[in-house]
C-alpha cells in the first residue's frame, strides 16, 4: 500500500489568520495519525507564513507515524531539520516568495550543491527525498546526488487529468520506470486529490508515499477530516 503523508501547513495557515492557537496544530497532527494517516509533513518556509520552525519542533515531540519536512535548504531549514530529525527531509527549489512549489530541481544544474546537503541530512540517519519533475534526465540526475528517494511533481499531472488521463500520466510512469531502475524510492505531491488518486496510484510502479495538503483540508471542509483521510487510505491500497 502507498502510505499517505497529510501535509498540515493549510491548518497553520487557519491558525496563523486569527493569531492564538485555534485550531491546534498538534491536537490535530495527533488526529490525523488516529484516523490513519501514515504520516505528518510540513513545509515550513522563511518567513513562517504558516508552519513556524518551532511548530517543527514540537510537532517532533508527537508524531508517532512518519515526520518529513520540506523546504529549500537553506542555512536556516538545515539547521531545523538537523536539530528535529524527522524520519525524512524533501528538499524543494522553491524562492522566498512562492505562493507554493511550482518546479522540481534541475538535478544537473545543482548537483554538486545536492550532493553536499544530502550527504549532510543522511550522516544523521535521515531519509532524503528530492522533489523532481517527471523527467528521466531529472531522475537520473537525483540519483548521482545519492539521495534515497525522488518525489515526484504532479500539478501537470493534476491539471492535464480532467482533459485526457493517459497523456497527464505518461510521462510520470517514464520518470518512474526510470527510478525504479536506478534503485530510487518514489514519493509524489501537488494537487493530488481524491478525483486523481487512484489512477495515479495504480499507473506508477513503486510509488511508496504521497503527501497531500491543500486538496485533503479542503475536501474535508465538506466531508470531515476522518472521513476523507480514510477515502484516501482506500484509493491507495
Amino acid at each position: 500500500m502507498t502510505k499517505l503523508s497529510v501535509n498540515i501547513n493549510k491548518i497553520a495557515t487557519l491558525r496563523n489568520s486569527r493569531g492564538g492557537n485555534v485550531p491546534n496544530l498538534i491536537q490535530v497532527a495527533s488526529d490525523v495519525e488516529r484516523f490513519g494517516a501514515q504520516g505528518i509533513t510540513v513545509h515550513p518556509r522563511p518567513d513562517e507564513r504558516h508552519i513556524r520552525y518551532q511548530d517543527a519542533r514540537d510537532l517532533k515531540k508527537i508524531v508517532s507515524t512518519e515526520f518529513n519536512i520540506e523546504g529549500n535548504p537553506i542555512e536556516k531549514f538545515v539547521d531545523l531539520v538537523l536539530d528535529v530529525s524527522p524520519t525524512q527531509v524533501t528538499l524543494v527549489p522553491d524562492a522566498v516568495d512562492a505562493i507554493t512549489s511550482n518546479a522540481g530541481w534541475d538535478t544537473i544544474a545543482h548537483l554538486d550543491f545536492l550532493k553536499e546537503v544530502i550527504a549532510t541530512f543522511k550522516a544523521q540517519g535521515i531519509r532524503t527525498s528530492i522533489f523532481v519533475d517527471p523527467d528521466p534526465r531529472m531522475v537520473k540526475g537525483a540519483a548521482k546526488t545519492g539521495t534515497d528517494r525522488i518525489e515526484l511533481y504532479t500539478e501537470s499531472y493534476a491539471e492535464v487529468y480532467a482533459k485526457d488521463k493517459n497523456v497527464a500520466i505518461k510521462a510520470f510512469v517514464e520518470a518512474a520506470l526510470s527510478a525504479n531502475t536506478l534503485g530510487l524510492g518514489i514519493n509524489a505531491g501537488h494537487d493530488l486529490s481524491l478525483d486523481n488518486i487512484k489512477y495515479f496510484k495504480e499507473r506508477i510502479p513503486g510509488l511508496l508515499e504521497v503527501s497531500i495538503g491543500h486538496a485533503l483540508i479542503c475536501e474535508s471542509l465538506y466531508l470531515g477530516l476522518d472521513n476523507v483521510i480514510n477515502m484516501y487510505l482506500n484509493k491507495l491500497k
